[in-house]
């Protein structure tokens, strides 16, 4: 589970053939927010990375639905070190939304299933909300309808919570051309993920990714709140989500399963041992629970 002071200061064609597919696909236009790779063959997944992270936080995942599916790996312009093109100007959520669903109608792609941890899991939602008929299913991992329920006071507004992140994204932005903080990269990453690999590289993810675009998604984040929308997403929804002793299982399962009680088409995958980067502390439970979510009608 992830924590509020450690989460603000993370340095966070035409129509494809599925028996030829592309090594990679890049939307050439410069206003696109993300870039997108494309391997296998089979029916269509979509991969979304969370706050910060790039789509190498989904190669073990690749790994284990090689030749089974065409994967779609998603990187929003700035996570993975590279130039953040548009993303140096916001708003950042409404667009990529948009931008998703051309990319899905552009190509043909037929009712893909959408997968996306974190900030990644509410783009997948709000896809869903917006487009429900470009959108097979999606899979939610480690991400709430509101982020603010886990940082914010009981019964706070979005109006009231504006203010202090408009100041972290402010802070943020300072950051850009600063030497990276290792130390607090690292601590922050050792309450992200359990194990001291996954730590590893999620600190080194932080460190890559441009702060200016992290602080504008992380406030769109925080000023995005989809509880009150749940019950119009007719797409199945599956929530993965994390439980460990710093999180026991009641605890966990009170949170998610009481914030997506709403939404009509609902499951739900708990998962021991792990904390927020589910897929790199439990990498072969993770993949059982996508390959099963892939498989069900």
């Amino acid at each position: 589970m992830i924590r509020l002071a450690l989460l603000l200061s993370l340095a966070l064609p035409a129509p494809l053939a599925a028996q030829t597919p592309p090594a990679q696909i890049t939307p050439s236009a410069a206003e696109q927010r993300f870039t997108v790779t494309v391997e296998g063959a089979g029916p269509d997944v979509i991969l979304i990375p969370g706050l910060g992270s790039p789509r190498a936080v989904w190669d073990g995942t690749r790994a284990a639905l090689k030749g089974r599916y065409r994967l779609h790996l998603i990187e929003l312009k700035g996570f993975g070190g590279g130039d953040p093109g548009p993303n140096l100007s916001g708003p950042i959520l409404p667009a990529l939304v948009e931008q998703l669903n051309a990319y899905i109608v552009a190509n043909r792609l037929k009712a893909p299933a959408v997968v996306g941890h974190s900030l990644g899991g509410l783009t997948a939602l709000l896809l869903a909300k917006a487009h429900p008929e470009s959108v097979g299913k999606v899979m939610v991992v480690d991400a709430l309808p509101w982020i603010g329920t886990i940082f914010a006071p009981p019964g706070a507004t979005l109006a009231q919570v504006e203010p202090f992140v408009a100041q972290q994204r402010a802070a943020f932005a300072a950051r850009y051309g600063q030497p990276a903080d290792k130390a607090a990269s690292a601590a922050n990453a050792a309450r992200l993920a359990l194990t001291p690999a996954a730590q590893a590289q999620v600190a080194a993810w932080s460190d890559a990714a441009d702060p200016r675009v992290v602080g504008q998604a992380l406030y769109e984040d925080f000023m995005t709140d989809l509880r009150g929308d749940l019950g119009a997403i007719k797409t199945p929804i599956t929530i993965v989500y994390p439980y460990s002793p710093a999180v026991p299982r009641e605890r966990a399962d009170a949170l998610y399963r009481g914030e997506y009680a709403k939404a009509p088409k609902i499951s739900f995958v708990a998962v021991e041992g792990a904390y927020h980067f589910v897929m790199l502390d439990q990498p072969e439970v993770f993949a059982k629970a996508l390959v099963d979510f892939l498989a069900a009608p």
